[in-house]
């Protein structure tokens, strides 16, 4: 059994011993998806890549013999006056003063990792709060430091698509070419992937990489589209497909054809409508559901109109039933449900008047795009689908 040194233990600071289960179940996706600072923690202590031995590990890597023994400790956090857990209860009440003086009174907190190799830093960019970070960066917190998932400050800003907070980083000299969460899973790609435009065009400005064919349709960038579908190179670096472990296991094949299809999601959720027609004329079947999601799915979720309408006049099917984000509630939804679901009222007229049925029904729930928007808090969609 490995022993892991007391200035590298992780520190906890939530009070609610569920957050620790759900970091273990997604450590435990992370190491079964190969990346090497997720799996490395299960060998260190010996621990098969099982529910239980996940909760083991988080255990151990806290410096508690048991699952057990860090849900004790746990419930003692309750108002507690570690530093670590007032620091991030700091972050997440968004108090930059006692931010700051919590750091000026213990400097060693800009160094020190929580739950999963998470430190401040990383924690304060999930708060959308700028600040946060321009205090801890000018208290010297580094940049360029990754969770055990290899998830950086950067690849945070750019998930929350916070341009801002990428420039702050990026003045700071947070990398821009490191992967989390599988191959090419580089902040750029981890924008792209949820069509956070604003943040991809502020990272692109400084790296395309991984350069694939994810990346030049989600940035419409037609020069670098039409080199990789001529040459065939498109289909590289695609390790990454999930940006945390709430959407299922997949394996990108090798497959041109399949680069292509999911390319085609990846404009469409960027809302990149020439790229839309160029994918499309170079074989790219509009009707693909690759990885969670159709391209017309991704647009209609993303409320991306101009998307919507070319991949209908390309020959999309407006009910096409498939798969979207994780399996327990994506299951057989239309583009209708999604656009329901975020209150998109122009794209869902623009899909009713494709003839979207307003009465499909997903797979999970039985329920249709009217109690979606319902259930959804949309009360103007629903008044729409009604």
């Amino acid at each position: 059994m490995g022993v892991m040194p007391a200035e590298n233990l992780q520190h906890p600071y939530h009070q609610d011993i569920e957050y620790y289960a759900e970091r273990a179940l997604g450590l435990l996706a992370s190491a079964g998806d190969g990346t090497p600072g997720a799996r490395e923690p299960f060998d260190r202590w010996g621990q098969a890549l099982t529910r239980n031995g996940a909760r083991v590990v988080v255990a151990r890597e806290h410096g508690f013999v048991s699952w057990q023994a860090l849900r004790a400790h746990v419930e003692s956090l309750v108002d507690s006056r570690e530093p670590f857990a007032r620091a991030y209860r700091a972050v997440e009440a968004r108090d930059v003063e006692q931010l700051e003086t919590l750091l000026g009174e213990f400097p060693w907190l800009v160094t020190t990792r929580g739950t999963n190799g998470n430190d401040l830093l990383g924690m304060a960019g999930a708060t959308c709060d700028e600040r946060l970070s321009r205090v801890l960066l000018a208290h010297g917190a580094d940049p360029a430091r990754g969770n055990v998932h290899g998830w950086t400050p950067l690849h945070q800003a750019a998930y929350s698509n916070l341009p801002l907070l990428l420039g702050l980083l990026l003045e700071a000299g947070a990398p821009v070419d490191v992967s989390a969460r599988g191959d090419g899973g580089t902040p750029l790609v981890v924008a792209l992937f949820w069509g956070h435009r604003e943040a991809a065009e502020t990272l692109a400005a400084h790296s395309l990489a991984p350069g694939n064919l994810r990346v030049a349709a989600g940035l419409g960038d037609a020069v670098l589209l039409d080199e990789l579908l001529t040459s065939g190179r498109g289909g590289a670096h695609r390790g990454f497909y999930r940006p945390h472990s709430g959407f299922p296991a997949w394996r990108p094949a090798d497959d041109p054809a399949e680069a292509r299809d999911e390319a085609l999601a990846w404009a469409a959720r960027n809302d990149r409508t020439e790229a839309l027609h160029t994918l499309v004329s170079r074989g790219a079947d509009v009707n693909a559901d690759v990885y969670r999601g159709t391209a017309l799915a991704w647009a209609a979720a993303q409320g991306r109109l101009a998307a919507v309408r070319t991949l209908l006049e390309l020959g999309a099917d407006v009910n096409r039933p498939g798969t979207f984000g994780g399996p327990k509630h994506g299951e057989g939804v239309t583009a209708l449900h999604l656009a329901a679901q975020s209150g998109h009222l122009d794209v869902i007229q623009a899909l009713l008047d494709a003839g979207a049925d307003r009465g499909a029904r997903d797979a999970n729930f039985g329920s249709t795009p009217e109690t979606w928007a319902e259930v959804c808090e949309q009360p103007a969609a629903r008044g729409l689908l009604h």
